[in-house]
């Protein structure tokens, strides 16, 4: 099975096609908070530009994302820090 990472990185590209996208794993720096995986990859950020954000809010943006990736958060991932931008912003 490919890594959490590689998996966040793999749906948001098919389905937003952003010009920018950065898949960060922050887990390092959460070791032994609540909701910490000791195998890791449970904390990460993503930074995206996408066309597909133009004419949304930022809440709508952050809930096309969280839909996305319902599999790795109801599984793995713990916490999502999200920056989402359209071209131009």
């Amino acid at each position: 099975m490919p890594a959490v990472a590689d998996r966040i990185r793999t749906k948001l590209e098919q389905a937003l096609a952003p010009e920018q996208l950065d898949v960060i794993d922050d887990s390092h720096r959460h070791a032994g908070h609540a909701g910490a995986n000791p195998l890791g990859e449970s904390h990460f950020t993503v930074r995206a530009t996408s066309a597909a954000f133009a004419g949304k809010s930022r809440v709508d943006r952050q809930r096309l994302v969280y839909g996305l990736l319902a599999e790795e958060l109801a599984d793995r991932v713990h916490a999502l820090a999200l920056v989402l931008r359209a071209p131009g912003e």
